[in-house]
């Protein structure tokens, strides 16, 4: 038997015993929630707060980069729809922007009153949940799924601020309906096969709507499924020859792996599946992964151990190739860049908080702030991680 058919068999195996109940992930759901805890905790945003009222760097810069956008606008109209229909590409784009502009806003807004506590950003944020909450009934088309988990992402940012820390929303419940019926059920139960991004910006959805929720059940498949998945996105060395394919699919031979890997034959340590595809979309998985382990880590059970290794080498080897000509086993010599804003978490938490030097990373990530937002899912992240000890 092939060492990828032994992989896949093992993880189907036990991903059947965790569901089944036989056994207990390593990684439960914590017994009690801690709110506001999606992505941020009160702590984290007490930290920027003191840096931004004295004016310090980079997060006043970052501040004024969030409240000068058009997402922290008070005068915003919200767009909703019941029928968000997102084609390849968002094409066709019916209510794609919208829903995924709106959400950002909702949490911007929702940042903007916890650092100014000037109460018309929270009724802006409200008034732009509560239109969606009484709007949606569902997601279509092939891009459905992404198009759910970028909206659902921001989404539970925003509300787990608004509802736990703000407090005055009255039509928290019916918002709650919404992300349980209407988005966590198109994102629970991943895509397999599809790029790793997809999967990994569903399971992060699907773990902030569970916080929200205060759904131990969903939280605890989302965990499942993320330990997965990860191995699945990040090369390392310790894998052996080849990476792991994604679990329960029917991915097997070196070819197949190949070319999932969009056909890069030479693997190194923190490679990543789509890197040869393009940073742009490599950047969105590691945004997930990280922010994903930063969700577990303030919820108390953290999963950055498990990653850590996965998460920083993914990190340096994106930012070196940012920054240098790749070797030509690369993608045959040429990537395409444009990481994003998406190395802020994972950064912070290794090397702030653990003391790692990562040379290549920070000076892309240095160099790169503000961080801002990419209009899709990730937000305003130098002001919210950046050397943050929370």
């Amino acid at each position: 038997m092939s060492a990828p058919r032994k992989r896949f068999i093992v993880g189907f195996l036990a991903l059947l015993l965790v569901f089944s109940g036989q056994v207990v992930p390593a990684t439960a759901a914590p017994p009690t929630f801690t709110h506001p805890g999606v992505l941020v905790s009160r702590p984290m945003l007490d930290f920027v707060r003191g840096k931004v009222n004295a004016n310090a760097q980079p997060w006043r810069a970052a501040y004024d980069q969030m409240a000068g956008s058009s997402y922290a606008s008070l005068s915003r109209t919200p767009k909703p729809r019941p029928v968000v229909e997102c084609g390849p590409y968002s094409n066709p784009n019916y209510g794609c922007t919208d829903e995924r502009q709106d959400a950002i806003a909702a949490y911007t807004l929702a940042l903007m009153w916890y650092f100014t506590q000037d109460t018309r950003y929270a009724t802006k944020s409200i008034q732009i949940m509560d239109a969606w909450s009484a709007t949606i009934t569902g997601h279509t088309n092939s891009n459905a799924p992404l198009q759910t988990a970028w909206s659902g992402v921001s989404w539970a940012q925003a509300a787990e601020l608004i509802k736990y820390a703000y407090g005055n929303w009255p039509n928290s419940g019916r918002f709650g309906t919404m992300l349980r019926n209407v988005y966590l059920p198109r994102v629970i139960n991943g895509a397999t096969t599809a790029n790793g991004n997809w999967e990994l910006v569903m399971m992060e959805a699907a773990l902030g709507i569970s916080v929200f929720l205060e759904d131990r059940s969903a939280y605890d498949r989302a965990v499942a499924k993320y330990r997965t998945r990860v191995p699945a996105f990040v090369y390392i060395a310790s894998d052996g020859a080849l990476p792991h394919p994604p679990a329960n699919s029917s991915i097997d031979t070196r070819d197949e792996i190949v070319q999932y890997w969009q056909n890069q034959s030479t693997f190194s340590e923190g490679l990543t599946q789509e890197t040869c595809r393009d940073f742009t979309h490599t950047g969105y998985g590691i945004a997930s992964i990280a922010d994903f382990a930063e969700t577990t880590r303030i919820q108390g059970q953290s999963l950055y151990p498990e990653i850590a290794d996965r998460l920083r080498t993914a990190l340096g080897f994106q930012s070196r190739y940012e920054l240098e000509a790749p070797p030509s086993w690369l993608c045959g010599g040429t990537v395409h860049r444009g990481l994003g804003p998406v190395t802020e978490v994972g950064y912070n938490h290794l090397n702030t908080r653990l003391g790692i030097t990562m040379p290549n990373t920070k000076t892309f990530t240095e160099s790169h702030r503000p961080q801002g937002t990419n209009s899709l899912f990730v937000s305003w992240q130098t002001l919210t991680h950046a050397q943050n000890p929370n």
